[in-house]
This record gives C-alpha cells, sequence and structure tokens, in this order.
C-alpha cells in the first residue's frame, strides 16, 4: 500500500512549500520534486504553480486535495486496521486543538496515550475555530479538541463547560467586586484577539449584541494578557487560556456568567482509524476538571 506520493501532495498543501514536505518525510529536494512530477504525470495535469516564495494549488490541483485526502485515510486505516488484526497499534494521528488545549491538556492526554500506545505518532495543528473548522470540513485531522463546530458537520464529544472570563488589571474595581458586568464591555478600551475569525470572543460578542470599544487587536492571546496587565485595556477569554500564566492580570468572572463548551469534534466515529478510536477513548477517560 503505497502512499508516499499522497502524503507528498498533501504535506506540501498543508505547509506550502515541497522544502517542508521533503524536509517532514525525510527526503531529498530532488526527490521530493520527482515523487511529485509522478503524481501530475498520473492525473495528467499541473498540480502546483512553484515560485520562490514555495508552491501554490491549481485550480485542478485544488479539486484533487479531498480525492486525495479520502485515499490518503483509506490506506492510512487499512495499514491501521491490519496492524490491528495482528496485536499491533501504530500508526499516525493528526489532531488539530486550540491553543489554550494544546499547551495544556494535551500533553498530559498524549503523554498517557504515548505510554499505552508507543507505536501511535501524533501530528499537531494548532488554530483558532475557523483554522479548525476548515481542518475538519477538509478530513485533514482525525479529530479536534475545541467548541462546538459552526460550519462543518462532525460528530461531538463533550467534555466540559469552560467558564469565559474578563481579563482586568489587577487593580480593577471589578478585580475587588469579584465580577464584571457584560454591559460594561462597551464602557471601557477593548483588545480583541483574533478578531473577525468566528472565536468565541466573537461569538459571545454577537450573541449579547455587544458593541465593544475596540483600541487594540491581535493575533496572539498571550500579547492580548500582556496587554491588559499594562492598562492599556481589558479582554476576555476563556478561563482555560491564562491558566499557566501569571501576571498583572485579574480573571473576572461575568454577570450574568458565560460559558463555552470544549470536546471533541470528529469528522465522522464510524470511519475514524483504529488509532483515533483508541485515542478518543482514552482521552475521554481523563478528568478534564481537574487539569482547568
Amino acid at each position: 500500500m503505497d502512499d508516499s506520493k499522497y502524503e507528498a501532495f498533501l504535506l506540501a498543501v498543508d505547509h506550502g512549500s515541497l522544502t517542508a514536505a521533503a524536509e517532514f518525510l525525510g527526503y531529498t529536494q530532488s526527490g521530493i520534486t520527482r515523487i511529485i512530477k509522478s503524481l501530475e504525470d498520473e492525473v495528467g495535469f499541473p498540480l502546483f504553480i512553484r515560485s520562490k516564495k514555495g508552491v501554490r494549488l491549481t485550480e485542478n490541483g485544488k479539486v484533487m486535495v479531498p480525492l486525495f485526502r479520502e485515499i490518503h485515510r483509506a490506506i492510512q486505516n487499512a495499514r491501521q486496521t491490519s496492524a490491528d488484526i495482528c496485536g499491533n497499534v501504530c500508526g499516525t494521528l493528526s489532531i488539530g486543538s486550540y491553543f489554550s488545549i494544546a499547551s495544556s491538556w494535551l500533553p498530559i492526554v498524549m503523554k498517557g496515550f504515548q505510554e499505552l500506545y508507543p507505536g501511535v505518532s501524533v501530528s499537531l495543528y494548532e488554530g483558532t475555530s475557523m483554522q479548525l473548522d476548515k481542518l475538519l470540513n477538509e478530513k485533514a485531522v482525525d479529530c479536534c479538541f475545541c467548541s462546538i463546530p459552526r460550519t462543518t458537520r462532525v460528530d461531538w464529544i463533550h467534555l466540559i463547560d469552560d467558564e469565559i472570563v474578563a481579563w482586568v488589571p489587577k487593580d480593577h474595581p471589578a478585580a475587588a467586586a469579584g465580577f464584571f458586568s457584560v454591559a460594561d464591555l462597551e464602557k471601557e478600551p477593548f483588545i480583541h484577539t483574533h478578531s473577525g475569525e468566528d472565536t468565541e470572543l466573537d461569538n459571545l460578542i454577537q450573541k449579547l449584541n455587544l458593541k465593544p470599544n475596540v483600541r487594540f487587536t491581535t493575533n496572539n492571546a498571550f500579547t492580548t494578557y500582556n496587554m491588559v496587565a499594562a492598562g492599556l485595556g481589558i479582554s476576555l477569554d476563556q478561563k482555560l487560556r491564562a491558566s499557566q500564566w501569571n501576571g498583572e492580570v485579574a480573571e473576572i468572572p461575568f454577570s450574568p456568567r458565560q460559558f463555552e463548551p470544549l470536546g471533541i469534534a470528529v469528522p465522522s466515529i464510524n470511519e475514524a482509524s483504529p488509532a483515533a478510536k483508541k485515542f478518543i477513548k482514552y482521552a475521554r477517560t481523563i478528568n478534564y476538571k481537574e487539569l482547568v
């Protein structure tokens, strides 16, 4: 079951570079070029447009991506299933995750899983809701640790409800009061993380019909956290996000309190690979409330 052509193609798509795909697979530049050329000869048309900045898909190449992902998944599943029948759990898992979960829960989950199944390697993709939805829709990952996807139909396994809290400087009056009124988000300078990327922040603001006074935008939650500590404004995020950070920031519950469900999204439990099913089964044994 030769999967090398499809794996090389998909890695080049995901990284936007033949060089990156070659490095990941341990091939030379000429080797990865020959593999892609062989696949292009097989389908009868170019798959990539090459430039000094990397590669991008041709229009025909874009059409082939979901088909090659299905072939790649089928071959991987066949390999894992045959190994499972022989009593060997092996293969590769592709896991998507919010940045916050990847830095807090996943090291613990993956450590326990690796002790049980050392033959399974893991590729981790971190991203926002919008980025993870895209990975799920394309079946580019086996599962995602995230909120309930809003644009992709998936099988969903609920793990925990994470509270959404206000981030304010430690000397802010709300820190002493112990709560932050939702309506007050409109009254103070607001720092917005990943604005317009369908994050929990965006969805909460939309759900509550708020118009916060956005003074700063960032694409990094730790930057937002430090900007709040510096007194540049207030923000909000999941409580899990800053669980391992220390700074001059107070995390204050909203009034009324707000929560976001977190769990595991799977393109299809029934179609998941043997390794993915074992990983999901193990992940469900963890007490995530103890990790928050």
